[in-house]
């Protein structure tokens, strides 16, 4: 934590006023600092004596470029910078978490489940680096701060490019020896599969509270580090294969940070729920104690003392008055909640803590929050769908983003994981934990292209695994071949055929309908679809979903014209189709919400229809719109006009409960509710807004600009992308 200033200590770096200090070293000191709203920061400097070396100016700003590719996901965000002053000085948000080895030294080893997770999330930020040619070269406990978000890796004091070693020349050995790879041990090129072997030696620290080398002198070290085996005692069992690659002397031989990720964990739950109490509590006093940092000096040192005279011991200046500290205090408080990313543990005590409801979630510093990761230019703006942005499939971990072209990325860090040639995000699916493709050919000369196959995918990939039927009578060059869903071995499809024209659908060109057989290849049946107008550019089906032996889908029949269609789901004949008038049809793709007897859908009032014939059930009063609704356990859920979100008793239509203090305009109800299991979430306005389930009160908002929104699997993340490619992840409670 912050001690005081010492006499010599300049009063502001760049336009941040100075508090403590957080430490020193041979390059350099660091300090707490505000800046005059009262944020926080951590402010790293150069020595007097350093700053005239311009090798090691280079090197800071350097230093400078690697914190600000690691961003502030996997690394402490950049504030401000400024390479080129007297004293060259580097700004970051101030983390709240204490370095690893601080963690391990305080609680011991860490469990298995908690090495899982940390080695993955260090494998984002290794990642992200690597992408960028950029080489961490000092990856060891001290500089891994572990928050309740995930850990940050900083000082990259000798980070440099990939195969740059201008300022680190081959044959010197630079770096911490105890986690030294055995190419940087003897002074050799230390690739990102130098950066996998830390990796290891920092988990196997974590694990058992010592590195795989052991301590010592440097020498000794560094003969254990080029010669030696690994001493892997007391890391859990099912890790010890794992580490044991990636401590291997030949860097071919280890993994990629991406195949660890995969090894060590599957990117599910929060981070958080894999720390300890007395972990998540340290990190809590840590929010407190920076809270109550106030300036202070370390007076001059006298250097004589006059006879009969006493050396007065150095004072801290004086301290601020109350008043002026709540003041600051209360300034500061906003600050270092914005820059920890609103962690809002407090570090209750116990009595607190047993007379609170350990599930009620705590609404202190819980308004307008940011994301968890955003990037704001996912995709290049030369895209072809006309800008429609959307989240078709999420499995395994790994999402498939569209807009024109498709793209795999972590749902846990919002990294790339793989790119797909030109598509449309509604030839893609995932059922069961699986991903499913349409062959597209966008290339294709002749316009009358070659039959459709129906594709498996590998999710971390984005690799064909197999082809899964071969569709006759079929152009795959069309871009309005839908895949709709898939049930059990069965792919529901709607497919073309005829000749492909530049922009919408052609007059000569037939429709249908098809259940495929996936085990087989085979078509169980085939129902053709209504004619589209020459150049209509909208699609056939909005939704589809398989329940009680119906397939349920919104079909347009002309743009802007929706019908609820409900078929036989073994002979794909209709049952009943009636006209579902809406303010606007892009609100119901892939939201259908139904069980096995009745269809639940929103309007001008909230209704549940019977599946078999599509008559009324129940409905709530006339004057009160519904947006598309949500159903999860037996309850069904929407936003409702004026009044926010509306809880409904799916058997029967009693009303269970109305958002406290709740309102929502027509735009608010136009997005359906993703149902968590302690929140629902919607966006009202400019927030993604959480409403707890058993209090009915909202709990949380989140800055927003998405205009679709995704749940994964699990229920652990939320997902928005935007028209205007913006994507960002939210924690889902």
């Amino acid at each position: 934590m912050p001690t005081a200033l010492t006499h010599d200590d300049p009063v502001h770096l760049g336009p941040f006023r100075l508090v403590g200090r957080l430490g020193s070293g041979g390059m350099g000191t660091v300090y707490v600092a505000r800046t005059a709203g009262g944020r926080t920061v951590a402010v790293k400097t150069m020595h007097a004596g350093l700053a005239a070396d311009q090798a090691a100016r280079t090197r800071f700003r350097l230093e400078i470029d690697a914190a600000r590719v690691i961003g502030g996901q996997f690394g402490a965000k950049v504030v401000d910078a400024d390479p080129l002053a007297e004293t060259p000085w580097l700004a970051t948000e101030y983390v709240l978490g204490p370095p690893l080895d601080e963690a391990v030294e305080s609680g011991g080893p860490m469990p298995e489940t908690t090495v899982r997770a940390l080695g993955a999330a260090l494998c984002g930020a290794l990642g992200q680096l690597h992408r960028s040619d950029v080489v961490h070269r000092d990856l060891k406990p001290s500089n891994i701060l572990v928050t309740a978000y995930g850990p940050k890796v900083i000082d990259f004091g000798i980070a440099r490019a990939i195969g740059d070693d201008r300022l680190t020349r081959v044959g010197s050995a630079v770096g911490t020896p105890a986690f030294m790879s055995p190419e940087q041990a003897t002074g050799q090129e230390h690739g990102p599969a130098g950066d996998v072997f830390a990796l290891a030696g920092v988990l196997v620290f974590a694990a058992r509270g010592s590195g795989p080398f052991g301590n010592g002198q440097a020498a000794d070290l560094l003969y254990r580090v080029r010669y030696g085996e690994p001493d892997l005692t007391g890391v859990p069992a099912a890790l010890v294969p794992v580490l044991a690659r990636c401590l291997d002397k030949d860097p071919a031989r280890r993994p990629t940070t991406y195949d660890l990720s995969a090894q060590l964990h599957t990117g599910t739950g929060e981070f958080a729920d894999h720390l300890s109490e007395a972990l998540l509590g340290d990190i809590g006093r840590r929010a407190t104690d920076v809270w109550q940092t106030v300036p202070q000096r370390l007076a001059a040192p006298l250097t004589h003392t006059l006879p009969g005279t006493t050396a007065v011991a150095p004072v801290a200046s004086a301290p601020v008055s109350r008043r002026r500290f709540l003041a600051v205090g209360g300034v500061l408080g906003v600050g270092v909640v914005a820059a920890a990313g609103a962690w809002w543990w407090t570090g209750r005590s116990s009595a607190e803590k047993k007379a609170a409801d350990p599930k009620a979630p705590d609404t202190r510093n819980r308004r307008n929050l940011d994301p968890l990761w955003k990037d704001e230019g996912y995709f290049e703006s030369s895209v072809v769908d006309g800008g429609k942005s959307m989240i078709p499939a999420i499995v395994d971990g790994v999402a498939v983003a569209m807009r024109g072209y498709a793209r795999g990325f972590g749902v846990s860090d919002g990294l790339k994981r793989w790119d797909d040639h030109i598509g449309s995000g509604w030839q893609w699916t995932a059922a069961d934990g699986k991903l499913y493709h349409l062959s597209y050919n966008v290339y294709q000369d002749d316009r009358a292209g070659a039959p459709v196959t129906v594709e498996a995918i590998a999710p971390r990939t984005g690799k064909k695994v197999k082809t899964l039927a071969r569709l006759a009578d079929t152009n795959d060059h069309l871009e309005g071949n839908q895949f709709l869903c898939v049930a059990g071995d069965i792919a529901y499809v709607a497919v073309g055929k005829g000749k492909g024209g530049t922009l919408g659908y052609a007059a000569t060109q037939k429709w249908t309908l098809r259940a495929v057989n996936c085990a087989t290849g085979k078509t169980l049946w085939s129902r053709p679809l209504p004619k589209r107008a020459e150049l209509d550019q909208s699609m056939h089906i909005l939704a589809a979903k398989v329940a009680g032996g119906h397939l349920v889908t919104y079909q347009q029949m002309k743009e802007d014209e929706v019908h609820i269609v409900v078929r036989d789901l073994k002979t794909g004949g209709i049952l009943w189709n009636v006209p579902y008038r809406v303010d606007d049809v892009a609100t119901l793709w892939a939201a259908i919400a139904a069980d096995d007897t009745h269809l639940y859908i929103g309007g001008t009032r909230l209704r549940a229809v019977r599946l078999k014939d599509g008559k009324a059930q129940w409905q709530t009063p006339e004057g009160r719109p519904f947006g598309p609704p949500t159903l999860d356990g037996g309850v069904v859920y929407a936003v409702g006009e004026g009044v926010g979100l509306a809880a409904y008793r799916a058997s029967g239509g009693g009303r269970l409960w109305v958002e406290k203090d709740g309102s929502a305009d027509e735009q608010s109800r136009a997005w359906r509710p993703l149902i968590g299991k302690q929140c629902a979430y919607y966006r009202n306005g400019a927030q993604l807004r959480a409403v707890d389930l058993k209090s009915h009160e909202v709990a949380w908002t989140y800055k927003t600009d998405g205009d679709r929104f995704y749940a994964n699997p699990e229920r652990t993340r939320i997902l928005s992308l935007s028209n205007n490619a913006k994507l960002a992840a939210y924690p889902m409670k």
